[in-house]
């Protein structure tokens, strides 16, 4: 199979799309709270986890509506997927286990990847069919799993087609693609039958996300979001408010930024929109 590579020369080159100024940001409000790592759907919902492992939820208005309390039986949560605002997924890597949440947080379901050998696995994510992706790195195939725990579909050994392995930390399943990133190497992209069809030389970015026709990271104290089909991006200085923050993440108009707050042990989640 021969796989496309898309490289990103603008991205050194291009000087018409060079870094724009922090005006480009609005500060909308701000969330304080007792948050180590969070998330946002595309409703603008807000899903916090906090240092006892607790998970909560806070609408568009910052108003907190559920929380999920049962934290003791898998240890601390690695990944929190709400691609789906109906259908939550926690991801318990330790575990090898996804809890599945409805949309008050209620635990609907178990999902042990272990009884399908799946071991070693950072990366999961939630499919268009409400399936769950996962990519099974001691096998080093993109794997499907419905919610009971059956296997649906795998690709070939990754090996076979890059002459390497590779070790995602992120899938997106997006407009009728697979999004798969392995920081150190690429974003590779698969079809919904598995095949690969092409790779984006995107690598070293932090809190990457896609949504929608562009896929959003960080990088030191640049932002940059890049459009999928046309292969441009932007990039902007992030305000001075929030560089320096613990983690980001983006919806098609918004910036979110999670920071320590300097005057007492709490954080703070800034909201931003993006022009």
């Amino acid at each position: 199979m021969r796989i496309i590579i898309i490289c990103l020369f603008s991205l050194f080159c291009c000087s018409s799309l060079g870094a724009q100024q922090d005006t480009s940001f609005r500060l909308i409000r701000k969330l304080k709270g007792d948050f180590i790592e969070f998330t946002v759907d595309n409703l603008d919902n807000i899903y916090t986890l906090n240092s006892r492992n607790q998970v909560k939820k806070y609408n568009a208005n910052g108003d907190s509506v559920a929380v999920f309390n049962d934290v003791r039986k898998f240890g601390q949560a690695s990944l929190i997927d709400v691609s789906n605002p109906l259908k939550i997924l926690l991801y318990y890597r330790d575990f090898a286990t996804v809890v599945v949440l409805d949309r008050f947080l209620n635990a609907v379901n178990v999902v042990d990847l272990r009884r399908l050998n799946i071991f070693q696995a950072r990366a999961i994510g939630q499919s268009y069919d409400n399936k769950i992706w996962v990519y099974d790195e001691l096998e080093n195939k993109l794997k499907k799993v419905d919610e009971n725990g059956k296997l649906v579909l795998e690709t070939v050994d990754m090996r076979q087609v890059l002459d390497r392995s590779i070790s995602p930390v992120k899938i997106f399943d997006e407009n009728r693609y697979v999004y798969v990133y392995d920081p150190q190497k690429a974003m590779y992209v698969f079809d919904y039958y598995g095949a690969m069809k092409n790779g984006i030389l995107i690598s070293g970015w932090n809190n990457l996300k896609v949504a929608g026709r562009f896929i959003y990271g960080s990088k030191g104290d640049s932002l940059y979001r890049y459009e999928i089909k046309t292969f441009l991006y932007d990039q902007w200085q992030l305000p001075a408010a929030i560089s320096g923050s613990r983690s980001f993440n983006f919806t098609s108009d918004k910036l979110y930024a999670l920071k320590k707050d300097e005057l007492e042990p709490m954080a703070i989640i800034h909201i931003y929109s993006i022009k």
